[in-house]
């Protein structure tokens, strides 16, 4: 009787039996052998930097192109400070005693401008492990919420828990903001979600060897810790910093004294303040000064203006409307936007001040019915119109006005 040369199995026993020169082996077999392969080819190929090839900084700008539109100023530091890190993998010990430091950054933009975005998409060209994580549901060890040494936890899964690889990787912290000081004012109550996670941070920010859970922080205590060096590990932080506008126009109004330094302030540009961003404005705005201290190349994005907004709408590779017509076009149906409706959608995300990110929702309030219907119908060619645009908008906007 047939029966798996390895696991001793019989035929009826066994959904497949693949018979060899002197043997079977039956379909349980290759798939536990299939793993066995994956795991062993991990271990073996593992992560090594000389395999990089080393973009440069044009390079990498050119590639966040063809995703992002606009902040090229963001772009351009995003892209020395990623260059900067591969060189720095790449440096062989040398005996002049000089050793590159890296040096962590952070973004300052509104919502909706492209922070996120932006590491997203530097994380697709990339060949070291790159991990997002949000500063939000961090707390100090003891209280509900994440450990700071989660942080390093989302690395190693990305690295495939390979310590040596992740030890080279790139974090992206993002509503760094959200753990801004609470208030100058002493209290009672400890600030375990603000001060305390920015005390927390320090350590990681600058390098040392910091005992990670694998697993995760307090749900698995009896679990044995992963020693990570953090010294060549970049970090890049971004926040919203919502009001900082009011701290950057007091500093500038502060400075001007006299005749010639009034002539000074109608230089600056009052539509756009971020761009004048300082240290001195996160400090005033809740951030420690050492944790400043630890992030020092400082950034900014520009708030999206209605060409921005409409040039995202269909311009990068995988803008708004080409994903709509990606969607409608795997059920064989051509999808067109008049430039009517186009200009419509940008008008009303202005209106919203949600950014970037207030294009889709306007986008998804138009489609959800043609998504709904388009499907079941014979049509193959579909046209949004700007009288269609309009219904769509306003029946939303009567619906949520009964609702309150």
């Amino acid at each position: 009787m047939d029966k798996c040369s390895f696991c001793g199995r019989e035929r009826k026993d066994t959904n497949l039996l693949i018979a060899g020169v002197s043997g079977h082996i039956c379909d349980s077999c290759i798939e536990q052998a299939n793993g066995i392969l994956e795991e062993e080819f991990k271990k073996k190929g593992g992560f090594n930097v000389e395999d990089i090839t080393l973009l440069k900084p044009k390079e990498i700008k050119l590639f966040l192109d063809q995703y992002i539109i606009g902040q090229d100023e963001a772009k351009k530091y995003l892209s020395v400070a990623v260059y900067n890190h591969y060189k720095r993998l790449q440096q062989r010990s040398n005996t002049d005693d000089i050793e590159i430091e890296k040096s962590n950054i952070i973004l300052v933009g509104e919502t909706g401008t492209g922070k996120t975005l932006l590491a997203r998409t530097i994380a697709r060209m990339l060949h070291v492990p790159f991990t997002i994580v949000d500063a939000t549901v961090l707390t100090e060890a003891g209280y509900v919420g994440e450990d700071i040494e989660s942080i390093l936890t989302r690395l190693l899964q990305a690295a495939d828990y390979n310590v040596e690889a992740a030890e080279k990787g790139i974090v992206f912290i993002d509503e760094i903001d959200k753990i801004a000081r609470k208030g100058d004012n002493p209290s009672i109550t400890r600030d375990v979600s603000g001060e305390g996670v920015q005390q927390g941070l320090l350590k990681l920010l600058e390098g040392s060897i910091v005992n990670v859970p694998p697993q995760g922080g307090r749900k698995h205590p009896e679990q044995k810790m992963i020693p990570v060096d953090t010294k060549n590990i970049l970090f890049v932080c971004g926040g919203a910093f919502d009001g900082i506008e009011r701290k950057i126009g007091q500093r500038l109004n502060t400075k001007v004294v006299g005749y010639a330094a009034s002539k000074a302030k109608d230089k600056v540009d009052h539509s756009n303040l971020l761009q004048y961003v300082a240290p001195q404005d996160l400090k005033s705005f809740g951030l420690i000064p050492e944790i400043i201290g630890r992030l020092p190349v400082l950034t900014y994005l520009n708030p999206l203006d209605r060409d921005i907004l409409r040039r995202i709408l269909h311009e990068p590779k995988n803008s708004i409307i080409k994903q709509y017509e990606k969607l409608f076009g795997i059920d064989d149906i051509t999808l067109t936007f008049t430039d009517e409706v186009l200009d419509y959608i940008v008008d009303k995300a202005v209106e919203f001040k949600l950014g970037a990110r207030g294009l889709r929702s306007i986008c998804e309030t138009i489609m959800m019915d043609m998504m709904f219907e388009a499907p079941s119908k014979d049509e193959k060619e579909l046209v949004i119109t700007i009288e269609y645009a309009k219904e769509k908008i306003d029946k939303e906007s009567l619906a949520r006005l009964k609702a309150s």
